[in-house]
């Protein structure tokens, strides 16, 4: 499949998001599931997807820290598109967490909080799979800028599918209003980007979109999109 993946991969990225959808649909039925945090990019993906096939799979981390926000976008999502969210748990409860971690480890260790609740929860979830749809944008971090839309996951191994790579934001948007797509409500109180509670505030003006994430530490990312080089590229040291 990586050898399949890499030939594929000059030619998808000419692809609108909805044919990558199809592709992914038809080539992986059952075995390929949307990851989403149901931010403004997860929404407008989950309608395109919700357009190209009726049954689809969408899976969320429920680090059992998120906004109530978060919660009640679910519940729409279920309502509206007809299928059922499969919620994926730490196997560690938040009693569980700060008994054996300490009080607020999402302070001290923010690193080791995202392993728990959401890094080995989600490799939980792909060892069901043999691909996953994400929602992110290369534009977003300097982590995501070389995402491919189409890509061998080797963190994970498995095929990982980023239909809107190469989006901006503002077409995100424009298709949430075209389409009238459900979405956050906190995206109109200045958060840009919603993870959990704990580690998530307001952006103020003049701040980078990410700029509520992690507040005051210099991590930008949970961990679940970070790439690992294959085994024999140049980036592993080989």
């Amino acid at each position: 499949m990586k050898e399949v993946i890499e030939k594929l991969r000059p030619t998808v990225e000419t692809w609108r998001p909805e044919r990558i959808l199809a592709w992914a649909f038809d080539t992986f039925g059952e075995t390929v599931a949307i990851s989403s945090a149901f931010g403004a990019e997860g929404m407008a993906l989950i309608d395109m997807a919700s357009r190209v096939r009726q049954n689809f799979r969408v899976f969320t981390l429920d680090t059992e820290f998120l906004f109530p926000e978060t919660y009640n976008l679910m519940d729409q999502v279920e309502q509206r598109y007809n299928i059922r969210i499969e919620r994926v748990y730490p196997l560690t409860s938040p009693e569980e967490q700060e008994r054996v971690y300490g009080p607020e480890l999402w302070q001290r260790d923010p690193d080791q909080c995202c392993n728990l609740r959401k890094v080995e929860p989600l490799r939980r979830k792909l060892s069901e799979l043999r691909a996953w749809i994400a929602s992110i944008r290369r534009d977003q971090t300097a982590d995501r800028a070389g995402a491919g839309k189409i890509e061998w996951d080797a963190k994970f191994g498995l095929v990982k599918i980023n239909p809107l790579a190469d989006w901006s934001s503002k077409q995100v948007w424009q298709y949430i209003r075209e389409h009238d797509v459900p979405y956050n409500v906190l995206h109109e109180r200045n958060y840009p980007s919603i993870s959990c509670t704990h580690c998530t505030r307001a952006v103020r003006p003049g701040e980078d979109p990410r700029a509520g994430r992690w507040s005051g530490s210099s991590k930008k990312e949970c961990g679940l999109h970070i790439i690992q080089p294959l085994a024999n590229s140049p980036e592993a040291g080989v």
